[in-house]
């Protein structure tokens, strides 16, 4: 199912406002181990055209992107994810991979797949084959989450987004980075059918736009 994602650059003080607004009436994320929140690295791929990241720029409405995020600096989870957009909805693919199967598609080898177009790895595999995806940027964050049952709604409160060019270190803890010198603030906001009204007035600022941000975009921008 594709859900909408909607999502706004903040201020730092908007940001505070809107997240002591939300703490007051959701639940954090039940995955966190922290009150915080917690951290999120992920490796960008891309084809020898760049094609994901002009499908980007251009706006195109139907694009994916290839990624594989750890959480809190740790290998323990690894996840391997294709995101496919479509206007401003998504359907994330994502599976648990090893870390020797990791360190093989950071290489630009193919792992094992099912061979169905539900298994992000089949996806992965497809690519490398025959447009050579390859690792491209790290991007980095902190987030808080939030959710509510009814119409599945994930609020994200995302911090200090930052990038790096040396995709060979991805999954090190003494990785460097850049940090983005705007826009490194990002609230998103999904769900599925709908989200409650009293979600909307809650995260209503006034002078808030909504905005195509894409990570990927900024930090292959602030890389270059």
């Amino acid at each position: 199912m594709y859900r909408v994602e909607n999502k706004y650059n903040c201020s730092e003080t908007e940001m505070y406002i809107l997240q002591q607004r939300v703490d007051t009436v959701l639940q954090p994320d039940r995955n966190e181990s922290n009150p915080e929140g917690y951290s999120v690295v992920s490796l960008y791929f891309d084809d020898l055209r760049d094609s994901c990241l002009q499908e980007t720029v251009d706006g195109v409405n139907l694009r994916d992107k290839y990624r594989i995020r750890i959480y809190n600096d740790s290998l323990d989870v690894i996840k391997l994810e294709v995101k496919s957009k479509k206007d401003s909805r998504i359907i994330k693919k994502s599976k648990s991979i090893t870390r020797e199967e990791m360190e093989c598609l950071m290489k630009g080898e193919c792992i094992a797949d099912s061979a169905s177009v539900e298994d992000p790895a089949t996806l992965f595999n497809l690519a490398i084959r025959t447009r050579g995806l390859r690792p491209k940027v790290v991007v980095a964050y902190e987030r808080k989450a939030y959710v509510f049952g009814p119409g599945n709604v994930r609020i994200t409160f995302d911090r200090n987004v930052r990038a790096s060019g040396r995709t060979e270190d991805f999954g090190k803890s003494n990785i460097s980075y850049d940090f983005l010198r705007e826009c490194d603030k990002v609230l998103e906001v999904k769900y599925d059918e709908f989200i409650p009204d009293f979600l909307l007035q809650l995260l209503e600022l006034g002078n808030m736009q909504q905005t195509a941000y894409s990570k990927y975009q900024l930090c292959r921008a602030a890389e270059s």
